[in-house]
């Protein structure tokens, strides 16, 4: 069964949620549980970018009043950004401080590896401490696996190393893998605000409803159907069905409706500009720091009408690191490149600095 209130606050909406799932009601009341949200850059969640952390104080207040008090937060910002730094940006430190709650910044603690189904990760070591781990994603389009919802949201509890591995492997299989060694017991998605074009926020869209449910594949599916995208598009979705982490979502899945009242009227759907900049982009394992900076920098130039005079494909990606070419490369991965713009990861702006230079303004 799904849960889906719609409306605007978030806090009264999240309340009214788990009154009702009563998600809590088989835990053991000294339990340690984890809060996983989704604070993936420094932005506030009017951004549409990362969880608002009102979501996280209805969660955080009824788990009190039910008895429960021994909580902390946990996460780790993608890789080039500051969790303790989004922490604070996104309302998180101050939010644990009323509470006295601890923030675990997971870039910080020790990886473990652990054997999957059919591959070893690494983990980091709290992710193994806990009883009961919330997950509280965003939903929001991504630029490189179209959804970025409950399954790929626990990326974030791995150490940045193993982030960039992912993007060697194809994201897919390994975000699949991981949800099969890290049990999620509650999810609740923010998609009150969230950002139909790319998953570091920037064009936030008003969805209008929370989304409640303890299988994070019917939570995926059932937000990819949601946003207009076919599950056959997200691969990591239906390998995590298949290896039997949930179910797909279909017309015989029970959805409980709140307020329906305040049902949305806007249609969810993404935006086909990002695949039409990646048009322009030779993308090889790319972090996704680095293909979010190039895709800024892609549509700045678009907005100026210059995208047409990049004649060139932009190779992006671990896949060309140690390789010499005449191409143009993007990022420290094509620093052998004969044209490349350096950084790990890149600014979008020496990126358009950089294509001015050598492209358009000559």
């Amino acid at each position: 069964m799904l849960h889906v209130i719609y409306g605007r606050d978030s806090y009264s909406m999240v309340r009214e949620l788990l009154e009702s799932m009563s998600p809590e009601k088989e835990w053991n009341k000294d339990a340690l549980i984890a809060l996983k949200p989704n604070l993936v850059v420094s932005k506030p969640s009017d951004s549409g970018a990362t969880t608002s952390p009102q979501v996280t104080r209805g969660v955080i207040e009824h788990l009190i009043e039910k008895g429960f008090n021994n909580l902390v937060i946990m996460e780790s910002s993608w890789v080039g950004d500051s969790t303790m730094k989004a922490f604070k940006v996104c309302g998180y430190e101050k939010l644990a401080r009323e509470y006295n709650i601890d923030l675990i910044d997971m870039k910080k603690d020790k990886a473990i590896k652990k054997k999957g189904k059919n591959l070893t990760i690494s983990l980091c070591e709290m992710v193994l401490e806990i009883d009961y781990l919330i997950n509280l994603p965003v939903l929001k389009s991504h630029c490189q696996t179209r959804l970025t919802c409950a399954l790929k949201n626990l990326k974030g509890l791995i150490p940045d190393k193993e982030k960039r591995r992912f993007h060697d492997l194809g994201l897919h299989k390994p975000i699949a893998e991981l949800n099969s060694l890290v049990k999620t017991d509650l999810i609740i998605v923010d998609a009150v605000i969230g950002d139909l074009t790319h998953e570091e926020g920037g064009n936030p869209v008003e969805m209008g409803r929370i989304i409640g449910g303890t299988d994070p594949v019917l939570v995926d599916s059932y937000s990819a159907e949601l946003i207009g995208v076919e599950v056959e598009e997200i691969p990591y979705i239906s390998m995590s069905n298949q290896m039997g982490i949930g179910k797909l979502f279909n017309n015989d899945t029970v959805v409980k409706e709140y307020r329906l009242d305040n049902y949305p009227q806007i249609t969810l759907k993404p935006s086909p500009r990002v695949r039409r900049l990646a048009e322009h982009i030779e993308e090889g394992g790319a972090c996704s720091p680095c293909y979010g900076a190039l895709i800024h920098a892609l549509s700045r130039l678009e907005e100026r009408g210059a995208l047409e005079k990049i004649p060139v494909k932009i190779f992006i990606g671990r896949k060309y690191k140690d390789i010499e070419s005449s191409s143009l490369g993007i990022g420290m991965c094509t620093a052998k490149f004969n044209r490349n713009v350096s950084g790990c990861p890149p600014k979008a702006r020496d990126i358009v600095k950089y294509l001015e230079e050598h492209f358009i303004n000559n």
